[in-house]
């Protein structure tokens, strides 16, 4: 596989700081995330997505065979596949070995449900694959509280496997929440012994997370702890452009310094819709779908709202602020999903004005799409239940405890 270095600039002379270089939009996205399915055996409480239930409406396996040629013509770096549970998609394997021999190359996001002993030394055995391992708590009383009962068991399994079969740095996902930022010794412990590599992302309140932010978000001081440990750690643990407003603390983290939605990243959901953040699947950051004519390659290229995003921007409420170009306001989708102005400052700012911000009079967005399971399975975190007031009997179908309860692979 060919991965060239440097990002090509859309421009026809580029920026001399490769920030501008971003900033401006590039031909092809740098990574782009490919939502699979929104089918999942689990009903993780802070669910991006609101993943539970397969839509009908997804991709074919043609159609995302078509997407792939095309990635591979527009040369895109990798292609994050995620979920829901990519790997209970019936043509999984099928599409990821497609990809690979089309020279894309993949890294998928998988709570290890189908990662068993076979699967893993498959994966070893296969070129361009990266495996990430979503993983919450780094004990199971922490990681089920929000990913549901047996899932930390599941997870290790998945690990195991992965280490037992030969398979090179696996990476441990894991969402910072309130809860498990005081374990960031033990995940990165986690990581050695399964000779992984520990991934940190941020909580963002959209999906399901948008009903449970307040309550897993970091606090202002568990911010600081954050900072600090990765100033001290951040050499060798992955955060893509997760944790910049953090930056304002001090001294910039490694990692993209400011939101690369629509400009080096987007996202396509499983029915084929292009959205310019992973984290703002809401149809307000819709740019288009891949099966209109020109596919993804001229939604990318074309659309007006990733064009108005490489549009310079003025900073907004936040342009004043001495910490500006260490954080650029922070984040679009935590801002957008809290009921913030998209110019204002972001609501964990680590500088306070995040809080005035929320104490002021906002309105939430309404979700533009759930794909949540009406009844809660065995496995479904208490913390949904709680918070969605769901009751808790078991599940009364094979519905309930199947999302791919009566549907055929497709053709």
């Amino acid at each position: 596989m060919t991965v060239e270095t440097q990002p090509r600039p859309a421009a026809t002379t580029a920026p001399a700081r490769l920030v501008d270089q971003f900033e401006k939009g590039l031909d092809a996205p740098i990574c782009l995330t490919w939502e699979l399915t929104y089918a999942c055996n689990l009903e993780c409480a802070h669910c991006l997505s609101s993943s539970g239930r397969r839509d009908p409406r997804e991709l074919s396996t043609a159609q995302c065979e078509a997407v792939i040629d095309e990635l591979q013509r527009m040369q895109v770096f990798y292609v994050n596949i995620g979920g829901g549970e990519p790997t209970i998609r019936p043509d999984f394997w099928h599409l990821l070995q497609y990809a690979v021999d089309h020279q894309v190359g993949v890294k998928f996001s998988t709570n290890g449900i189908r990662l068993t002993p076979d699967r893993a030394e498959f994966l070893a055995a296969t070129d361009y694959v990266d495996v990430q391992i979503s993983l919450d708590g780094a004990t199971a009383e922490v990681n089920d509280y929000v990913r549901g009962p047996g899932s930390y068991d599941t997870a290790i399994s998945a690990l195991e496997n992965l280490a037992a079969a030969g398979f090179r740095d696996a990476k441990i996902s894991v969402v910072v929440t309130r809860q498990n930022v005081t374990q960031l010794d033990e995940f990165k412990a986690l990581a050695q012994r399964y000779g992984a590599t520990l991934r940190l992302t941020r909580l963002r309140p959209s999906g399901r997370g948008a009903e449970v932010w307040d309550e897993l978000h970091p606090l202002p001081e568990q911010q600081r702890l954050l900072y600090d440990w990765l100033v001290a750690h951040g050499d060798d643990v992955l955060t893509g452009d997760s944790f910049f407003h953090l930056s304002a603390f001090g001294a910039p983290l490694p990692g993209l310094n400011l939101c690369g939605a629509g400009r080096v990243v987007c996202l396509i959901d499983p029915v084929g819709d292009v959205y310019a953040c992973p984290f703002a699947i809401h149809e307000s950051f819709l740019a288009g779908n891949v099966l209109d004519d020109g596919g993804f390659g001229s939604v990318w290229r074309e659309s007006e709202l990733f064009l108005s995003l490489r549009s310079p921007q003025t900073g907004g409420a936040c342009a004043s602020c001495s910490f500006y170009d260490s954080c650029r306001g922070g984040c679009m989708a935590a801002k957008f999903f809290t009921g913030l102005p998209l110019d204002g400052p972001d609501p964990e700012c680590v500088q306070g004005y995040g809080e005035q911000a929320l104490a002021s009079e906002r309105t939430r967005p309404a979700p533009s799409q759930d794909h949540s399971r009406t009844i809660p399975t065995r496995n479904a975190p208490v913390l949904v239940q709680l918070t969605r007031g769901r009751p808790t009997t078991s599940p009364v179908s094979a519905c309930a405890t199947s999302p791919l309860a009566g549907y055929a692979a497709p053709g």
